[in-house]
């Protein structure tokens, strides 16, 4: 995990004057490795816990055995809310559409699919 430090979240020497501030950056660092670590460890327990293999989150939907936090969160980096206005009122919300794979990735890690809805009001 501490190689994502360098390559994914690129830590580098930080210039800052108070400890504190220091280790407040590390704390947040850390939190994100956490939750990365959380993330896969909770997809691929489901996986196993359904005899699924695979999954096609590669390009070209080749399969992957052991999806990467990054692997997934790639796959939803396109998915956006549209809201359209006019004279200050919003007029429209278009919701965002999943896949079948985006669906299923939600459905294994637990997430509600209403997560991705957005409820007019």
């Amino acid at each position: 995990r501490f190689e994502q430090f360098k390559t994914v979240y690129r830590v580098a020497p930080v210039y800052l004057k108070k400890i504190t501030r220091v280790e407040g950056l590390l704390c947040l660092y850390f939190l994100a490795l956490l939750v990365q670590a959380l993330i896969e460890r909770e997809l691929r327990r489901a996986m196993k816990r359904e005899k699924i293999a695979s999954l096609p989150i590669y390009p070209e939907a080749r399969e992957c055995e052991a999806p990467t936090t990054g692997k997934i969160l790639k796959l939803f980096e396109d998915v956006q809310v549209l809201r359209a206005w006019q004279g200050g009122r919003r007029i429209h919300t278009e919701q965002p559409a999943l896949d079948d794979l985006q669906k299923e990735l939600l459905r294994l890690l637990g997430v509600p699919g209403s997560a991705y809805q957005v409820r007019e009001g």
